[in-house]
């Protein structure tokens, strides 16, 4: 029988579509269909109407392959049992290989009015299929089945997910049941690692779902861009994104109405003085060179080992969190702190200052990126110093730290070759002529926790200004902190900013030595000399692979030309490959370290990072963890009181050092707004 709109049969032959006079691209005229269904058809047996979901169907359909071929007819097969829309050249071959296919899990089906009777299928991986039918009938007979299958997987899907997260709670619920104490108590270490392998195990899942449901998600919000326009047959809808799903500019997160709304306590007696103490000498340009001394802080950090109490601890606290759960407001154990601030930890990627001075002398836009992107890959190993994995001091609302950098002139020399001449001129090069760097850093926010940093240097007319929120996430086995935030570079010589970003960071193997990583993809951008790099920090494979590896790309976007690649560790040796055939290796294990300077514990205001957590770095160098988690308590209560007073006063928390402009924090007085 010939099908009909209103009818149910479809013909048994196919007809090949006509091509419309006078139309940008052909459309399918009388395209064949058969419908079929593995299971008893409504009309036979009286099955339930749920057997519509596995309904079988196949016909020609025209399909977008790209600019050049336009539209063309392809023979599509919904198979309900895969999950999968296929197509094959035509309907003899749809029993060889398809030429193509979509999972419709996790998928999207949209209706278009970019040409008639079209509509768009969206796959959860990014890939798409433009299609088109031969009238609104088909169309919408097309679209309804494909939304079914998707529908009918994706249930399937999150059931499976259900059901496990049941399974998984049982195991808890069965040994949180049994006593604290006895031969086989709750707290046994075994049935401890028991749950936090279970959780890891679900935690693989619920990645794998989330990352699914993010995928399906911004294919919808990108529906009327991916309508406009397309010219590949298969495009790829799915990114890397930022750590988080909060819109973040430069010194700010997109929406942190709240940090400037936090209310300053009425002070005591002695905060006040403290507070105008720290107001005399409020920026850090104003401190004498001459209170500053070089800095002899070892920030190597002693292996934690396995011992048992303190494993234990370990595994107990893991048994009490979620998968997912943010990990800002927990106490971690004292003694897997590092002995340092996290404000200071960000002044620590500046051991290296003579190179990061190098990049403005670039001749040339190239010239500069490069050796930007030299800098930034060499930063982390210091930052980042030691195997260990351990959790620098939660900064406080209004910590702040203040650090400078002596660099002798005759060090900052270009990094491409030996042979280049120096970049300042040699009368001025003399032995002892130092160029002065300062860096601060401070709390603007507490929740989120927000830290601005921001570094200058007045001789070379360069400064940096950045804003990092971080977010701390419990991932089973591992614990993930997102850096996010952005940096921009601001070399006022040659009117040129670059946007920069920051990877995230991983604790692993947290049930034994824990160790870090770096993982993600970063950007670094300049809008003004259309170069831009992109720097991926590669995780470890969960079979084989090297750990810390890097790879970055620099590109000229105008012309697409690659002018840069290296790869290596970047806390071992870098390999730099140059558009002109020239190669570099960087061991940055061997790069000389130029150690920050800074003021006596006695000089700086109350607030500043080493003086404010001096008794617990004390407490944990003679390895007293109670004493430590004593002091570490104090300051927390200390905090906690004075947000309550700031809330009964209802006076606005005013930073020091950085204002909000816009949506962002910026350093008061930057460089790029002063007449130097």
């Amino acid at each position: 029988m010939e099908r009909t709109c209103g009818g149910v049969s479809r013909c048994g032959s196919s007809r090949t579509a006509t091509v419309e006079r006078g139309k940008s691209s052909p459309r399918p005229e009388n395209s064949a269909l058969r419908a079929g269904s593995s299971s008893p058809s409504p009309g036979r047996g009286g099955g339930a109407p749920s057997h519509s979901h596995r309904r079988h169907l196949e016909g020609i359909l025209n399909k977008y392959t790209n600019l050049l071929q336009g539209w063309q007819n392809r023979y599509f097969v919904l198979d309900p049992e895969l999950g999968q829309l296929q197509y094959h050249l035509n309907e003899q071959s749809k029993n060889q290989k398809p030429r193509g296919f979509l999972p419709l899990i996790g998928s999207s089906v949209v209706q278009s009015d970019e040409f008639p009777f079209m509509f768009t299928v969206y796959a959860a991986n990014g890939e798409l299929f433009k299609l088109r039918a031969c009238d609104a009938c088909e169309r919408q007979l097309w679209m309804t089945q494909l939304q079914l299958c998707s529908r009918r997987h994706s249930d399937s899907s999150a059931k499976v997910m259900s059901q496990a997260e049941g399974q998984q709670k049982n195991l808890l619920n069965s040994i949180e049941s049994l006593p604290s104490r006895g031969p086989l108590s709750s707290l046994d270490p075994d049935l401890l690692l028991l749950k936090a392998t279970s959780a890891a195990t679900l935690s693989c899942l619920g990645e794998c779902l989330s990352i699914l449901q993010h995928n399906v998600s911004q294919a919808a919000r990108n529906i009327t861009s991916h309508t406009q326009g397309l010219n590949t047959e298969n495009v790829s809808g799915s990114g890397l994104k930022p750590a988080s799903d909060e819109p973040v500019k430069n010194g700010g997160v997109t929406g942190l109405s709240t940090s400037t709304n936090n209310k300053p306590p009425t002070s005591p007696a002695h905060r006040s003085k403290e507070l105008l103490k720290d107001d005399e000498c409020c920026s850090p340009d104003a401190v004498d060179p001459s209170e500053e001394s070089t800095d002899t802080e070892d920030n190597e950090e002693e292996d934690l080992g396995v011992l048992d109490d303190q494993r234990s601890i370990i595994l107990h606290l893991l048994s009490q969190l979620k998968l997912g759960m943010d990990l800002t407001r927990v106490v971690l154990p004292t003694f897997i702190l590092e002995k340092r601030s996290l404000l200071e930890m960000y002044a620590n990627f500046m051991a290296h200052p003579d190179m990061f001075l190098a990049i403005t002398a670039g001749a040339t836009p190239e010239e500069r990126i490069v050796r930007f992107v030299e800098y930034y890959l060499t930063a982390f190993h210091e930052g980042r110093k030691g195997a260990v994995a351990k959790k620098p001091y939660n900064p406080i609302l209004g910590e702040s730290f203040r650090c400078s950098w002596d660099v002798p002139r005759e060090r900052v020399r270009p990094l491409r070759t030996t042979s280049s001449p120096c970049l300042v001129p040699p009368a001025s090069a003399k032995p002892g002529d130092c160029c002065q760097l300062w860096f601060v850093a401070e709390q603007v926010s507490h929740h989120p926790p927000v830290s601005g940093f921001y570094c200058e240097c007045k001789e070379r007319r360069m400064c940096f200004n950045t804003h990092v929120w971080t977010k701390s996430k419990f991932m089973g086995m591992s614990v993930g902190v997102s850096m996010v935030g952005e940096g921009v570079l601001h070399l006022l010589e040659h009117d040129e900013q670059y946007v920069f970003t920051l990877p995230c960071a991983y604790a692993r193997s947290i049930l034994t030595v824990p160790w870090v990583e770096l993982g993600g993809k970063v950007s670094i951008c300049c809008a003004k000399s259309g170069y831009s790099a992109t720097v991926t920090f590669h995780t470890k494979p969960f079979y084989g692979g090297k750990v810390h590896r890097v790879t970055a790309e620099v590109k000229h976007n105008p012309t697409s030309t690659i002018v840069c690649k290296a790869q290596g560790e970047w806390n071992g040796t870098l390999e730099f490959t140059y558009s002109s055939g020239e190669t570099k290796v960087i061991d940055t294990s061997k790069l000389p370290v130029i150690k920050k300077k800074i003021r006596p514990l006695e000089k700086q205001s109350q607030y500043e990072s080493r003086r404010l957590w001096q008794h617990v770095t004390a407490a944990l160098k003679r390895g007293d963890i109670d004493s430590a988690t004593e002091h570490k308590h104090q300051l927390e209560e200390r905090q906690r009181s004075e947000e309550k007073q700031r809330a009964t006063t209802n006076t606005p928390w005013k930073p020091k050092y950085f204002i909000k402009e816009g949506e962002g924090w910026v350093y008061h007085n930057p460089l790029w707004k002063t007449n130097c």
